[in-house]
């Protein structure tokens, strides 16, 4: 792929519509704009649209653990607000701009009930990386594995630690989910709500990071 220099331009017919921001979860700068356009720029090629097969070649997901879901999330219509299922074949750089803005700190100079609505936004994203069947729930087993995949990419926690702390985690959100059920109720995986109250009080934004493009250290997980 090219590689644009600094001094690269936006053309202006490939800047965001009028309406973008309606979809953008978290504000981005102009400054920022034209730095994540000219990363657009080197994924597709200097194409319109990119596809998932244009991050094969980046660097900072080789090694990622969860690659594939981090991948996934660039198409998830969930994310994208287009729909509440299913994956978009290819993304413009308006569909680009919505998914790098869930990766955007937390302003916490808001109000303390916009803070937590923000807060609210990037759970949402995590739990859709959970959720890869859109049905609203994910499996405890599933969760202690994402929950051990990202853990075995931080180099300061060994394997066996990253294991054993998964299996706590699980342990802990099934006490959220079943504990808090009826006696004839059948637990049927977690809900939002549940990765709502199984994740109070965690610091998402500084807990665990994931670099990507070489952008910006993002805050997801525990």
């Amino acid at each position: 792929m090219p590689v644009l220099c600094e001094t690269d331009e936006v053309i202006p017919g490939e800047m965001p519509g009028p309406h973008w921001q309606d979809s953008v979860v978290f504000p981005v700068s102009s400054d920022q704009i034209e730095q994540l356009h000219r990363r657009f720029k080197q994924l597709s090629g200097d194409q319109p649209t990119i596809r998932k097969e244009n991050f094969n070649n980046v660097p900072d997901l080789e090694l990622n653990p969860i690659r594939s879901k981090i991948v996934r999330a660039f198409f998830d219509n969930r994310n994208l607000r287009k729909g509440s299922s299913g994956l978009a074949d290819e993304i413009n750089f308006e569909d680009f701009l919505t998914i790098m803005s869930y990766f955007r700190p937390i302003d916490t100079t808001l109000g303390e009930e916009q803070v937590e609505l923000s807060r609210k936004e990037k759970l949402k994203f995590l739990f859709h990386m959970y959720d890869s069947d859109s049905d609203g729930r994910i499996t405890l087993e599933e969760y202690r594995n994402v929950v051990e995949e990202l853990l075995s990419g931080n180099p300061h926690i060994e394997k066996e630690s990253a294991r054993s702390i998964a299996d706590g985690a699980m342990m802990e959100a099934a006490s959220v989910c079943v504990g808090q059920m009826e006696p004839d109720q059948v637990y049927e995986g977690i809900t939002f709500e549940d990765f709502l109250k199984i994740w109070q009080g965690i610091d998402i934004e500084t807990k665990m990071h994931i670099r990507f493009l070489n952008m910006e250290t993002i805050a997801l997980c525990h």
